[in-house]
């Protein structure tokens, strides 16, 4: 498929939402160097559903690989996580937009619930909350830094979640109109962030979070960590909105 080609529509198991057409969802994969990892995560897409890969400047093939395999990919030259997700939201036309790690860490076939659960009114955003599975999943000052930014997330909306994980389901039209200007390791945070400000009813779901393949971009390592901090810090440091941008359906919630 081409950049431009249309999202698909959804399975049979998610229901039609769209008026008289099927839902349409589209799985957001950034990716940098992930030729290991991307044929077990592309078969694991739901069928139906249309795999964006981010290329954010891959030099072991990865385009080459996820294009082969059937996906959408798509160039960011500006490197970060941020940007990578948001060109996979820029060049997204679905109903749905999910975002998920390509590093084989997440099983992409767990966003049918979180699909579901977005289609059926039932919430705005969904969130993965990770549970490790094995030695090595996740390195515990990830873990802390998490659970510390959980925490501020807290106190600065409200907003029970337990982790931050990138896992994630919304409606693409609502996320746009959140207007999202991290482009570095902030863009989940500042997603939940204006989401809660937004007043979206956010839930998390518990997913399994497996041993990555090769070395993480962004938490691999404490000084990766202490960088993903900060950005996150200067994203709870901006003023709430007032205004109910990007609001999806209109009651504000927690966790699940």
């Amino acid at each position: 498929m081409s950049p431009m080609t249309p999202s698909p529509s959804v399975e049979p198991d998610v229901p039609e939402a769209c008026g008289a057409r099927a839902v349409r969802v589209d799985v957001v994969l950034p990716c940098l160097d992930e030729a290991a990892a991307l044929p077990w995560v592309l078969e694991r897409v739901p069928e139906g559903w249309r795999a964006v890969v981010v290329d954010n400047g891959s030099t072991d093939g990865s385009a080459d690989i996820a294009r082969s395999l059937g996906a959408t990919v798509v160039r960011e030259s500006q490197r970060g996580f941020g940007a990578a997700c948001h060109a996979g939201l820029t060049a997204s036309d679905a109903d749905i937009v999910c975002f998920c790690d390509c590093d084989a860490s997440l099983d992409p076939g767990l966003l049918r619930t979180f699909v579901r659960r977005v289609t059926d009114g039932e919430a705005d955003l969904v969130v993965g909350r990770r549970r490790p599975q094995g030695r090595g999943a996740w390195p515990p000052h990830a873990r802390a830094g998490n659970v510390a930014l959980a925490r501020m997330l807290r106190r600065r909306t409200g907003v029970r979640l337990h982790d931050l994980g990138p896992m994630r389901a919304m409606r693409r039209e609502a996320l746009v109109g959140l207007g999202l200007t991290d482009r570095r390791s902030g863009y989940p945070l500042q997603m939940v962030v204006r989401a809660a400000d937004a007043g979206w009813r956010i839930e998390e779901r518990d997913v399994p979070y497996l041993p990555r393949e090769g070395k993480s971009k962004v938490t691999g390592t404490w000084r990766g960590t202490w960088h993903a901090v900060r950005d996150m810090r200067a994203v709870l440091a901006e003023a709430p909105r007032t205004a109910p941008v990007g609001h999806a359906h209109g009651a504000r919630g927690g966790a699940a």
